[in-house]
């Protein structure tokens, strides 16, 4: 069951409606909500029992009143039909969740319902609402629309940057604690086909190429670069101490140890760095990047010290 990535609430009138972003990337709204924001003032319908009828489908508690039926798609029918379920980071029960662009949709049966007069009385405060809603996502488009053509996103990506770098990043030097698992190394030896030395802890320069591939650009967006810059560099241009030593201990530090426990898992369930990295893009895809791109890293001069 995938645990939400970003919790927040979106506020459309008087109406607050708890919603979520999916690891896949998908943004959903509490149905309950939903039901509660099309529920209200319907004297009590909604409560009903979801119909068994062959052709109605396991419809969420705001679709399945009679009068709507002519005017649910199929394609709507399909979908809704499928809600979502995840859990909070925050903890409590499993939650269940509509796809966010389902909204809109949902609005559009009830209006469609009412200028058809297919509604009854009692039902009539649910389509006023089902306006008020419409109305709000369409202010809400306008807003997102004007950000963009005017770059003002990019401002709001930048102070969202901002706020992650200042969680993840320390301000000081932190204690140096042993971090990277011995199994860490030992699977990196197997997979890039090398025999693990038991006598010397030199590793191939290159191996902190990798490690910035495989650990740091996956923790969160931008905090490599962060890392780097913050890190202190000696005359050759090494990294004077661990990069790790500038991650905050309340959240950078146990996502790191958190991340590296899954790497470890993948690589030992890898037949070869192919395999591997495979694997690490599906369940840990690096930030800020939609391409794959070949990397040599035996030709490079990195040797290591920027773990």
């Amino acid at each position: 069951m995938p645990t939400a990535t970003h919790i927040g609430e979106l506020t459309i009138d008087d109406l607050v409606l708890p919603c979520a972003v999916l690891p896949d990337g998908t943004r959903v709204i509490s149905q309950g909500a939903m039901a509660t924001a099309f529920g209200p003032v319907t004297g009590g319908w909604q409560m009903r029992k979801r119909s068994t009828d062959e052709h109605s489908g396991e419809l969420p508690p705001f679709l399945v009143a009679a009068s709507l039926k002519e005017f649910i798609s199929n394609d709507l029918r399909t979908v809704v039909s499928a809600p979502r379920r995840y859990r909070d980071p925050r903890g409590g029960p499993l939650r269940i969740g509509i796809e966010a662009s389902l909204l809109p949709k949902v609005c559009e049966v009830w209006l469609r319902a009412r200028d058809a007069k297919a509604l009854t009385k009692i039902q009539m405060p649910v389509a006023e609402r089902a306006d008020i809603l419409i109305r709000g996502l369409a202010h809400t488009g306008v807003i997102a629309l004007i950000d963009e053509v005017t770059g003002y996103q990019r401002e709001r990506a930048q102070d969202a940057l901002a706020r992650i770098l200042e969680a993840f990043i320390a301000k000081e030097l932190q204690p140096y604690v042993p971090t990277f698992p011995t199994g860490f190394y030992q699977e990196m030896f197997r997979l890039r086909g090398l025999d693990y030395p038991t006598d010397t802890v030199k590793r191939p320069q290159y191996f902190g190429l990798l490690t910035n591939d495989i650990v740091y650009k996956r923790l969160a967006p931008g905090v490599l670069d962060e890392l780097k810059r913050v890190t202190p560099k000696s005359d050759s241009g090494r990294a004077k101490h661990h990069l790790f030593r500038r991650l905050t201990m309340n959240l950078g530090y146990p996502k790191l140890r958190e991340h590296l426990g899954s790497v470890v898992t993948i690589m030992k369930l890898s037949e070869g760095w192919h395999d591997f990295m495979d694997k690490l893009n599906r369940l840990h895809p690096k930030y800020g990047e939609t391409l794959e791109l070949p990397l040599n890293y035996e030709h490079s001069k990195d040797d290591g010290r920027g773990l």
